[in-house]
């Protein structure tokens, strides 16, 4: 935008970002479906292809905020164009590869690549919207995360019934390179072109600080992501590491501040930005409840109950469609409600998230896939009120010049997040279904994310609780100075 002038091809820009951004999100899960088609194809062990997976998510969390940053640096449509034909190539190299070792490094490039876009999307939503426009704009983002985070099973399922065996799994990697294709021709033409400058990678480029950030993210996501193959029992001591690279990472931010010189993430986000940490914390909480409880349901309907991987994925599609709906109404009223959008549909998840739990007991397990549909859509009408309201609030005081890196940072802590729930509410099943039938084993991982999710809830309702008082401050320091300029009149 030029001025105050907003620019008329918005609207066409953001469709663009966000079909690119809905494939990169979607490549977190849609795999899982296609998982024993490519251990059978490729002859290789189960250890070995769970990398498919955990190898894409893990990169994809180590880069998101050195991605932000590079996009905060040189422009956020050369990142986004660059990010996105990396993930075309290498979506394209997946589909092709010849074995499990050529799979896994392509797949952890496409993570890399990946990581490297999904930031630019809410960077450029604070650049091309303002105002109200701005909420509609977090809301289908918002509409777009939920969405790709459910869908995914139903569209592999989908992928592997038209293509088949041996070969059809490579199509779900393939379909993103006529996508992919699409979508950077749209972007070259309807992204705004900022003007180019020269880089000075010395002082802009806070390379120290990508390897120090990198490193703790590593500690933390390494053991969560491989935890089905016993990486937190061989990886603990990595979480030690995290903390002593991280703490090193906030000595070294404050002190390239100090040294007037571009931090890689500038600290006083958290302490000088108001509601930011506070709202990355609500997403970080929720996405622990929320994006774990997927591999749960898809190992309680095919294990404990005998279901297709579609037939899986479809008996959790009530979620993201009510949330996909949601999340774009609740776009527009952010502005109006605020916080209280956010701290209602945290309670509507985790009463739906109970239900669910109940729900199980109460039914024999032929009718189970029908009788948590109900609740499934409750949830997704809280959850909608969750993801696009918090983002806009969490970013809305963030200076334009910095939107990059906290966005990034804010991915991050909803892919933390999401390692820490899967990994958690994975173990509390497999714990439970070892001794008891599976429908026990729902019930206690519904009761666990729905505890994670109340935990986000306590902490959104402090976060709206400081936001009154601020509006409180805010209208007396008004008053005050009204009053000042009558008696000086």
């Amino acid at each position: 935008m030029t001025g105050a002038e907003p620019d008329p091809r918005r609207w066409r820009a953001l469709a663009v970002t966000l079909a690119a951004g809905f494939m990169t999100l979607l490549d977190v899960s849609i795999v899982n479906t296609a998982l024993p088609s490519i251990q059978r194809d490729l002859n290789t062990g189960a250890g070995t292809i769970q990398w498919v997976v955990s190898g894409y998510a893990l990169t994809f969390g180590l880069v998101l905020v050195t991605g932000g940053r590079l996009g905060d640096a040189l422009g956020r449509r050369r990142m986004f164009l660059i990010a996105l034909a990396a993930f075309v190539a290498t979506s394209a190299l997946a589909g092709a590869a010849p074995d499990p070792a050529t799979l896994v490094a392509a797949r952890l490039a496409q993570g890399c690549a990946a990581g490297m876009l999904t930031p630019q999307n809410s960077g450029l939503i604070q650049d091309l919207f303002r105002g109200a426009e701005r909420g509609r704009a977090f809301g289908m983002f918002g509409a777009v995360v939920g969405v790709s985070t459910a869908v995914g099973p139903v569209l592999g399922g989908v992928i592997l019934a038209l293509f088949g065996d041996p070969d059809g799994w490579r199509w779900v990697f393939y379909v993103n390179v006529p996508i992919g294709a699409v979508a950077f021709g749209l972007a070259m033409k309807l992204l705004p072109r900022t003007d180019r400058r020269k880089l000075r990678l010395r002082t802009e480029i806070d390379f120290a600080g990508i390897v120090l950030l990198a490193v703790a993210v590593l500690g933390v996501l390494l053991p969560l992501v491989q935890s089905e193959q016993g990486g937190l029992g061989r990886l603990w001591w990595l979480f030690g590491v995290a903390v002593v690279f991280g703490a090193a990472f906030v000595w070294w931010e404050r002190l390239v501040v100090r040294r007037n010189r571009s931090p890689l993430l500038d600290i006083r986000l958290f302490t000088g930005t108001p509601g930011y940490a506070s709202g990355a914390a609500v997403g970080a909480l929720y996405f622990c409840g929320f994006a774990g409880i997927w591999l749960v349901f898809a190992l309680f309907f095919q294990q404990g109950l005998g279901y297709t991987p579609l037939q899986s994925g479809l008996a959790v599609t009530p979620f993201a469609l009510s949330s996909a709906v949601t999340a774009a109404v609740a776009g527009r009223l952010v502005a109006r409600f605020g916080r209280r959008l956010t701290v209602a549909g945290l309670g509507i998840v985790a009463l739906s998230l109970l239900s669910v739990g109940v729900v199980v007991q109460l039914v024999p397990p032929s009718a189970a896939g029908f009788a948590v549909a109900g609740p499934l859509l409750i949830g997704g009408i809280g959850g909608g009120m969750v993801i696009s309201p918090n983002t806009t609030l969490t970013l809305e005081c963030v200076p334009n010049r910095l939107a990059g890196v906290a966005g990034g940072a804010l991915q991050t802590g909803q892919r933390i997040g999401t390692a820490i729930g899967t990994a958690v509410l994975a173990s509390v099943f497999e714990s439970v279904v070892a001794t008891s039938e599976h429908q026990t084993a729902l019930t206690a991982a519904m009761c666990c994310a729905a505890g994670l999710t109340l935990v986000a809830l306590a902490v959104a309702t402090l976060e709206l609780r400081a936001r009154r008082q601020r509006a409180t401050l805010t209208e007396d320091a008004q008053a005050a100075q009204s009053a000042a300029d009558i008696h000086r009149t």
